[in-house]
């Protein structure tokens, strides 16, 4: 698709009669910061395109993961703090080797310049049920297109039934307990439509809200008095290793985490997808590209192969720990925070500077007071830097009227298969003010 904008369809309804009825049962915030989430339309992406994103979002996890046991086997400690920013209480979980992927959503920019990835949300990602239940809803209810995302649901509980057997060999219970902030419907939703879907697998399951939590030092996790050994939460583990029990000023998190380190509790996503979060480890990945030739001298073996090499070279971009690579060569580019999420922490400079404080999809109205110390909490941190990669416009009918925004397109990848997509429209950094589209396949032709 070469045009200018991405093609839209909008389906001639109201954003209540779509998303109002029965699927509201499942994605009860199709409306969010009192303003429509989902919107009556759909991004169109042609059969060549899901497949040619489906093949590289496989071959970008596969290359991520042998990166990971790259990282976990051969760089030392330090390199992990300093580089990665990983905090050291972390250290011996997440050098555990796992053999499951889990649950992981690649960001991609798709356009007529070429696909390109630009982030790994491996730790906890979101927009689960929207991709994996209410595109097919909506796309049987309003059109005849099939969406990309025809396999998500299946894998799901085909993944978490394999975390489930694999602690189970360890000697943990095989029941899954899955928690998340009880207040927050987005988190709440996501979470219990995980846990319907590894029931399905005929695999105990049950939700235990964080406030609801008690944690034993040495000892285990609790939920009204039943003891949880199989965890799925969807609490990123950076803010785990910060948790401090306001009463006692135990250190709750660092508790928990020595639980997981003994065996006494297994975590869903493993801890070591935490190296994939971590923004850093675009970076050393990048490092390791360019310095492929250079590996053997430092372990006896030269890590990527050539066709490694190309996609790495096809598919992602540079990536560094300082802007100079930019600045010298007067490119633009983007610096993120470390454990950035929705767009926080990101900023734009060079050419697309002029662009950074322009209205986008993080601006919100929503709790400003809360939204500077968040703000705050993300600009504080390290950053990497990444070369600017312009995502396709596209305008799309809102009840404020037509926005004009980018096209992000997220690739879910389950137990290193692909499993659907997750498209937004937002600004130039995607915030969670950013619109969702159900997603189809269109072929010119039709």
């Amino acid at each position: 698709m070469t045009d200018s904008l991405w093609p839209i369809h909008p389906l001639g309804s109201t954003q209540e009669d779509v998303y109002g009825g029965e699927t509201s049962n499942i994605v009860s915030y199709h409306r969010m910061y009192e303003k429509a989430y989902c919107l009556p339309s759909i991004a169109l992406y042609s059969p060549g395109e899901i497949s040619e994103l489906s093949t590289a979002s496989e071959a970008m996890d596969a290359i991520f993961r042998k990166t990971m046991r790259f990282v976990q086997r051969y760089m030392p400690d330090s390199y992990l703090i300093r580089q990665l920013d990983i905090p050291p209480s972390l250290l011996p979980l997440i050098r555990e080797e796992i053999p499951l992927g889990g649950i992981t959503r690649q960001d991609w920019i798709l356009g007529p310049q070429g696909m390109k990835m630009i982030e790994n949300n491996a730790d906890t990602p979101t927009g689960i049920p929207e991709s994996a239940y209410l595109e097919g809803q909506i796309l049987k209810r309003h059109t005849s297109w099939k969406g990309p995302s025809v396999n998500l649901q299946e894998l799901l509980g085909e993944e978490l039934a394999a975390f489930a057997e694999f602690y189970k060999a360890r000697g943990l219970e095989k029941s899954v307990t899955f928690s998340c902030y009880d207040w927050h419907p987005e988190d709440r939703f996501n979470t219990l439509y995980l846990m319907e879907q590894l029931r399905r697998m005929n695999v105990p399951a049950h939700y235990a809200p964080l406030e609801e939590l008690d944690i034993i030092p040495g000892k285990g996790l609790y939920h009204n008095g039943r003891q949880i050994d199989i965890w799925y939460r969807l609490y990123p583990l950076e803010y785990l290793t910060q948790d401090r029990d306001e009463t006692s000023g135990l250190n709750v998190g660092e508790a928990l985490l020595e639980l997981a380190s003994a065996g006494k509790i297994g975590l869903i996503n493993p801890p070591q997808n935490f190296i994939l979060q971590s923004k850093g480890f675009l970076a050393t990945l990048w490092s390791l590209y360019e310095r492929n030739h250079q590996t053997a001298d430092y372990c006896g073996f030269t890590l990527f192969e050539p066709e490694e090499l190309e996609i790495i070279s096809t598919y992602c971009l540079p990536t560094y720990f300082s802007p100079e690579p930019f600045k010298l060569q007067n490119l633009p580019y983007v610096a993120k925070s470390y454990w950035g999420r929705e767009g926080k922490g990101t900023s734009l400079h060079g050419s697309q500077k002029k662009d950074a404080n322009a209205p986008s999809s993080t601006d919100s109205n929503h709790d400003s007071e809360e939204d500077a110390d968040i703000l705050a909490y993300y600009s504080d941190q390290p950053k990497i830097y990444q070369q600017y990669w312009t995502m396709p416009s596209a305008e799309v009918e809102t009840e404020e009227g037509v926005y004009s925004g980018r096209l992000l397109t997220g690739a879910f990848v389950v137990g290193g298969r692909f499993g659907g997509v997750l498209s937004r429209i937002g600004g130039k950094v995607t915030g969670d003010d950013a619109y969702y589209l159900p997603a189809a396949i269109f072929a010119p032709e039709e």
